[in-house]
C-alpha cells in the first residue's frame, strides 16, 4: 500500500495513544483543524454546529470501545448522536483487533448448533485436539479439522456471514457504530486518515470468500478469524478473535 495517496495528511499536535487523541480533538472542534475536516466528512456545515461533546461508549454487542459524538445543532433544538470505531495503527500493513470473545458468547449471539460449537471450541483450543500429533498441542488449526467439520463450519460461516459481519464491525443497538475513523501514524506527530460510512466498511471487509487461510485460521472476506494466542498461556488465549488491517480504507 502507498500510504502517500492517504487521504487527508495533517499534523496531530496532541499525542497519539489511544481513542482519548480522537475525543480530545472533537471537544476542542473549534479550534482543532482535524476535527472541523473529520465533521464536514461527516457532511455537517460547521456554521450550522453549536457544540460538540465526545465520550467513549462500550455497548453490549461490541468488544471494542468506541467513540459517540453530540452534536449539537444551532436554533433546530437538534441533537445528532454519531457513533465512531476509532482504529488508531502505527504499521500499515498490521493487523488490529475488532472482536473477541469466548466461543458460547457467539453462541448467544449467532443461535451456533452445537456441532459448530463444538469445532470452534478444538480450534480455539478450549476443547483439546482429537487428531494424533497435532502442530500445536493445545488446539486445532482450520486445516487438521476432519473434512465433514470443515465443510460444515464453512457452511455456517457462509451462511451467517451477514450477520457475523456486521456484528464484529458495526455492533448492535443504540451504539452500533455509523462510521470507522482509521488513524495511521507516520513519524512522531504526522498523520494520515480516512472516515468511511459503516456500510461501506461493512462491504470492504464483508465481501470475498468464506476460506480457510494457509496458515489454518479462517476469512471471512478480508476479515481473519482466529484463535487469540498469546497471553501467557493464561486461558483468555483460547478466546476467539477477529482481526482486519484497518490501513485498507486509507486508500479507497
Amino acid at each position: 500500500m502507498d500510504i502517500k495517496q492517504a487521504k487527508g495528511s495533517k499534523t496531530a499536535k496532541d499525542g497519539f495513544k489511544n481513542e482519548d487523541f480522537v475525543i480530545q480533538c472533537f471537544n476542542d472542534w473549534k479550534n482543532n483543524e482535524l476535527a472541523k475536516e473529520w465533521l464536514r466528512e461527516m457532511n455537517y456545515n460547521l456554521d450550522d454546529i453549536e457544540y460538540v461533546q465526545a465520550a467513549k461508549v462500550k455497548g453490549s454487542f461490541k468488544a471494542d470501545v468506541q467513540v459517540e459524538i453530540r452534536i449539537i445543532i444551532k436554533l433546530k433544538s437538534l441533537t445528532d448522536i454519531q457513533n465512531l470505531q476509532v482504529k488508531l495503527v502505527s504499521n500499515p500493513q498490521g493487523f488490529n483487533q475488532i472482536d473477541k470473545r469466548w466461543v458460547k458468547n457467539y453462541e448467544e449471539m449467532w443461535e451456533i448448533p452445537e456441532n459448530i460449537l463444538r469445532i470452534l471450541k478444538h480450534f480455539t483450543g478450549e476443547e483439546a485436539p482429537y487428531i494424533d500429533n497435532p502442530r500445536d498441542e493445545r488446539r486445532m488449526f482450520a486445516d487438521e479439522l476432519s473434512p465433514k467439520d470443515q465443510k460444515d463450519i464453512l457452511e455456517f460461516l457462509q451462511n451467517n456471514k451477514t450477520l457475523i459481519v456486521s456484528d464484529i464491525l458495526k455492533g448492535r443497538g443504540k451504539f452500533a457504530a455509523e462510521w470507522m475513523l482509521v488513524i495511521l501514524k507516520i513519524q512522531d506527530k504526522e498523520i494520515k486518515w480516512a472516515l468511511k460510512p459503516m456500510n461501506f466498511v461493512l462491504n470492504h471487509f464483508g465481501n470475498g470468500e468464506v476460506q480457510i487461510t494457509p496458515r489454518g485460521s479462517f476469512k471471512i472476506g478480508r476479515i481473519t478469524m482466529q484463535r487469540k494466542g498469546g497471553d501467557g498461556g493464561r486461558s483468555t488465549a483460547n478466546m476467539l478473535q477477529f482481526k482486519i488491517n484497518p490501513c485498507e480504507v486509507l486508500d479507497i
